[in-house]
C-alpha cells in the first residue's frame, strides 16, 4: 500500500503536525509519499524529503496554492488521490478545512480525528467530547484520514532521503480567493507543541488580569498560553489562544489550569496531557476530576506565590 500525506506548513516551515501524521500513516505501511503544495515552499519539500520514513515528496509549487485553499487543495489532491490506499492530513485547522472537500471530490467517506489505527481500515477515534472512543471500520478506496497530532509521537526531522518530484499543479478553481488574515505573533513556543501550556479561564475575570496573572507564570515556565472558550468568548484573548473541542487539542508534558471550571469542550482539547495542575477556588469544579494535581485556592493570591517560589 503506498499512503499519501498531505503536509501542513507557511511556505517557509514544516508544521509539526506533519511529522505526526507521517508516524501515523507508518502504521499503515512503509511506502509514504508526502504531497507539499505551496508557492515558494521548496524549502519545506526538501525538510519533509529528510523526514524519517519518507520515501518520496510530490512538490507542487503554484500561487494557485500560496494560502491552502480548499477548493483549490481539495482539486489537487482529488487530482492525484487515486493512486493511494489512504490519505492522511493532520486533525488541525489546516486538514480540517481541505480533506473533507477532498474527500467529497473522490466521492469516498471521511474518518476524522482518529487517535488510533488497528489495521489498514479500521480506526479509533473519540466521539462525545472525548468521553467515549468509537472504533470504526470503512470500506472503499481511498481512505481519507485527519489525524490527531497529539496521538503519535512525530517522526525525527532527519534520517529519511525520500526523493522530491515535482507536480504539476491543477491550477486555480476560480471558486474562492485569499482575502487576508491577522495573525497573534508571538516569541513563545507553538500552543499545539509546547511542552508546557499555561491556560486561563473566566474565573480571570478580565483580559487585564490575564495579562498579570497568567503572562508572568508563562514567561517563568518557558510555557505556551492557553485560554477557555469562555475566556476567548469574554474577549481576554484572541481566539488562537483556545485549547478546546471547538479549539486547539494538545498534550503537553505539563498543563496548569487557572480559574477554568472544566467544561467538557476544555477537557476534550487537554485531557491527554500528561501532568495536569489545576488551580480554582472551586472545590467541586470538574476540573479537579482529572487533574494531576489540585489546588483550592484563590488564583489571585496562589499564581503570584507560585511565580514568586519559581525564582
Amino acid at each position: 500500500m503506498t499512503i499519501l500525506v498531505v503536509a501542513e506548513h507557511d511556505n517557509q516551515t514544516l508544521n509539526h503536525a506533519t511529522l505526526c501524521t507521517i508516524a501515523a500513516a507508518q502504521k499503515l505501511g512503509s511506502d509514504i509519499h508526502v504531497l507539499v503544495a505551496g508557492s515558494g515552499s521548496a524549502s519545506v519539500a526538501d525538510a519533509v524529503s529528510k523526514a524519517a520514513g519518507v520515501t518520496k515528496v510530490l512538490h507542487a509549487d503554484d500561487a494557485a496554492y500560496a494560502r491552502e485553499l480548499a477548493e483549490n487543495m481539495g482539486n489537487l489532491i482529488a487530482k492525484i488521490g487515486g493512486a493511494y490506499s489512504h490519505i492522511l492530513a493532520p486533525a488541525s485547522f489546516f486538514g480540517k478545512n481541505i480533506l473533507p472537500r477532498a474527500a467529497a471530490l473522490l466521492d469516498v467517506q471521511q474518518i476524522s480525528d482518529i487517535v488510533a489505527i488497528e489495521s489498514a481500515d479500521t480506526f479509533v477515534r473519540p466521539v462525545y467530547a472525548g468521553n467515549a472512543l468509537a472504533t470504526v471500520q470503512v470500506t472503499g478506496s481511498p481512505i481519507v484520514v485527519t489525524v490527531r497530532p497529539t496521538a503519535f509521537d512525530a517522526v525525527a526531522e532527519t534520517g529519511g532521503a525520500g526523493a522530491v518530484e515535482a507536480l504539476a499543479s491543477a491550477g486555480d478553481s476560480g471558486l474562492s480567493s485569499f482575502v487576508g488574515q491577522e495573525v497573534t505573533k508571538s516569541e513563545r513556543p507553538d500552543l499545539q507543541t509546547a511542552k508546557v501550556v499555561v491556560s486561563g479561564g473566566r474565573g480571570l475575570g478580565s483580559g487585564e488580569n490575564y495579562e498579570k496573572i497568567i503572562t508572568p507564570l508563562a514567561d517563568k515556565l518557558g510555557a505556551a498560553l492557553g485560554a477557555s472558550r469562555a475566556a476567548v468568548d469574554a474577549g481576554y484573548v484572541p481566539n488562537d489562544y483556545q485549547v478546546g473541542q471547538t479549539g486547539k487539542v494538545v498534550a503537553p508534558q505539563l498543563y496548569i489550569a487557572v480559574g477554568i471550571s472544566g467544561a467538557i469542550q476544555h477537557l476534550a482539547g487537554m485531557k491527554d496531557s500528561k501532568v495536569i495542575v489545576a488551580i480554582n477556588k472551586d472545590a467541586d469544579a470538574p476540573i479537579f476530576q482529572i487533574a494531576d494535581y489540585g489546588l483550592v485556592a484563590d488564583l489571585f493570591e496562589a499564581v503570584p506565590e507560585l511565580e514568586k517560589a519559581l525564582g
